[in-house]
């Protein structure tokens, strides 16, 4: 393998046929960047604009004064193999190569150009990146793959993408989730560097501590399933695969041009190398929220909170059609529920029907009451909480006080407890408050789910993963 460390955390980038006809893009993606910054131009009508931004400009890599870690091609894919020539006589690090119309198209020129570009970079020793991609995003170094995504502190999960869109895609919703990345790669057509490359690295990357990814096909399958199972030893992989269906396999040719595996034998695959599969861009970042904002348990049995009776009976149903259990609480849990629910209403089986015991105004005493009964309950392993109904809502908006009086409660209680804790906050008539609500919860480092089903398949995925590292240790 390559050493991809002074490729995908770069101390200088260079970045070849940056134009104003796409606005600079990808000297404004890499505007945040906190290295040294070049540019490659020849072209005399786009130069003033590039060193307006304050980037210096050369004719050519090879009169770039300084080494070059990473350089991103955005030049036709006829000059392309020039450039790739241009990156191994310099030396540098690694290249990713922006440009499409190689062998995925399926035309003779360029299955031709790809194979130019694969003999150069592989004869010369290049990382190369791509082509057809989006390249590096690098969080805590400010490379991004679009000028949309955040750059500054460090993030902690991982993701690997043959789709430039879902790989932007990851960090932007990934984020808006609470969930930062730490390095992305967009690998495109992969000919070069291929998915094992990036899990290996990712695998020993001390700041990803999950590691997600959207594949259409492998290359090397037996290398992939090696790379998969010895970095789902060290840290939880959420495998989300793409052309499960004939249709959708057709598609991923004339996309990467990669080879579609049977789905069947790809789940059994990645389960069988404790990875986690994934159906969508929702449903990864579900669940790498699960692994890395609820506290590890192997435990099914779920303590729910409800705001009212005919919630309580569908976060229910939702729990436990994704495969977990929702018991009778203890005797000695009754007993003191007894003593003040039967004063304000609302049941108190499981699911609580809390709504009218906490008053729709998130009483700190009581709400903490329930959660201690639920700790010390043994046949609950894990608790789950619907935060939102319309009257919190607007009680939300009306006194926002009262919003982080609640968060502040049950920050303590996620802090504190033994027990995995998750969140249900639904949108609801007021969304602007529940947008406002989730980012301050996940800006605690709650785990905050939209919907009941995601919450529970969530969860449920999470304990997968803990209960296959459990039997193999």
């Amino acid at each position: 393998m390559n050493d991809l460390k002074r490729v995908l955390a770069p101390r200088t980038v260079a970045v070849v046929g940056s134009k104003r006809a796409d606005g600079y893009m990808w000297l404004r993606n890499y505007s945040t960047f906190t290295g040294k910054l070049y540019s490659v131009q020849i072209d005399p009508n786009e130069i003033p604009g590039i060193e307006a931004m304050g980037v210096p400009n050369y004719a050519s890599l090879t009169e770039i004064p300084d080494e070059i870690d990473y350089v991103m091609l955005a030049v036709p894919r006829q000059v392309a193999p020039v450039i790739i020539k241009d990156c191994v006589a310099k030396g540098v690090g690694g290249a990713a190569l922006f440009t499409s119309g190689f062998a995925e198209t399926g035309e003779e020129l360029g299955i031709k150009l790809q194979d130019e570009i694969l003999r150069i970079a592989r004869e010369g020793g290049l990382a190369l990146i791509g082509p057809n991609c989006m390249g590096l995003y690098n969080r805590r170094l400010g490379v991004r793959q679009s000028a949309e995504q955040g750059a500054g502190e460090p993030g902690e999960a991982g993701f690997i993408g043959q789709s430039g869109t879902h790989s932007i895609n990851f960090g932007l919703v990934g984020e808006a989730h609470g969930i930062r990345v730490s390095t992305s790669i967009s690998m495109g057509n992969g000919i070069i560097l291929d998915v094992p490359d990036y899990v290996e690295y990712l695998a020993d990357d001390a700041e990803t501590k999950v590691i997600a990814m959207y594949i259409e096909g492998v290359r090397d399958g037996r290398r992939f399933v090696a790379s998969l199972r010895r970095a789902a030893a060290r840290k939880p992989v959420v495998v989300w695969k793409g052309g499960v269906t004939e249709a959708g396999a057709r598609a991923t040719a004339s996309h990467t041009g990669s080879l579609a595996t049977r789905s069947a034998v790809f789940d059994a695959a990645v389960r069988q190398c404790g990875a986690l599969r994934a159906s969508s861009l929702e449903d990864t970042i579900d669940v790498v929220k699960a692994l890395l904002r609820i506290r590890p348990s192997t435990g099914t049995r779920m303590g729910l909170m409800a705001m009212t009776g005919g919630q309580s009976v569908v976060i229910t149903d939702a729990f436990v059609q994704a495969g977990l259990e929702v018991p009778r609480l203890s005797d000695a849990s009754y007993q003191e529920l007894r003593s003040f629910f039967n004063i304000v209403g609302g049941s108190y089986q499981n699911p609580l029907d809390m709504g009218g015991t906490i008053g729709f105004g998130g009483s700190a005493g009581t709400l903490q009451r329930l959660f201690a009964i639920l700790d010390s309950d043994p046949n609950i392993d894990a608790i789950a909480m619907e935060l939102a109904s319309g009257f919190l809502a607007r009680m939300w908006k009306a006194n926002p006080a009262s919003l982080d009086a609640m968060l502040d409660t049950l920050t303590a209680h996620a802090q504190t407890s033994s027990k995995p804790f998750l969140i249900v906050l639904q949108p609801q008539h007021v969304e602007e408050i529940v947008i406002e609500a989730r980012k301050k919860a996940q800006e605690r480092g709650l785990a905050v789910f939209s919907s009941f089903e995601r919450a529970a398949h969530a969860y449920r995925r999470a304990v997968e993963y803990h209960r296959s590292r459990a039997e193999l240790a």
